[in-house]
């Protein structure tokens, strides 16, 4: 399932990962995470940086980030990755000016990828290829989110 959060008063910008690492209980530390097209208002940690490309975090490492440093996430892609999985990074994920997300039903870029979480200029968090169960756990804290399928075939 697809879902797309924009434009609502339920979180003070819509690309704040420690909420919705929050709203998705347990999901950040149960994977392994590859991070790419990463722009952000400050860089707090020197894992998270900028001109980095792409890193690869444990779930802990990333857990522990958000919930330490409130970081806003412009522009990145949150590849989540089976715990030990070494991705192909020939080709890397990114959100900034990729017209995919906003057709038909997108499918997480990394085929390693379980779904990916993604940061849209500031304004947008979408969410590619998660299961019904964590649909509905998202869409129960944010209940703007709408389907992002619903969305692009109104486009």
């Amino acid at each position: 399932m697809n879902l797309l959060f924009e434009r609502s008063k339920q979180m003070k910008w819509q690309t704040d990962m420690r909420h919705v690492f929050s709203a998705l209980s347990g999901i950040c530390i149960a994977h392994d995470w590859l991070i790419s097209d990463i722009d952000c208002n400050w860089f707090p940690d020197d894992r998270i940086s900028e001109g980095a490309g792409a890193i690869l975090i444990s779930g802990i490492e990333l857990n522990e980030i958000i919930n330490t440093h409130e970081i806003q996430f412009i522009w990145a892609v949150f590849s989540a990755l089976p715990k030990g999985v070494k991705p192909n990074l020939s080709t890397l994920p990114y959100a900034d000016g990729n017209p995919l997300f906003w057709e038909g039903s997108p499918h997480p870029q990394l085929p390693e990828a379980e779904f990916e979480i993604v940061c849209w200029d500031s304004t947008s968090t979408l969410l590619i290829g998660v299961s019904d169960e964590l649909a509905t756990q998202f869409r129960e804290e944010f209940t703007d989110t709408v389907c992002l399928d619903d969305e692009n075939k109104k486009r």
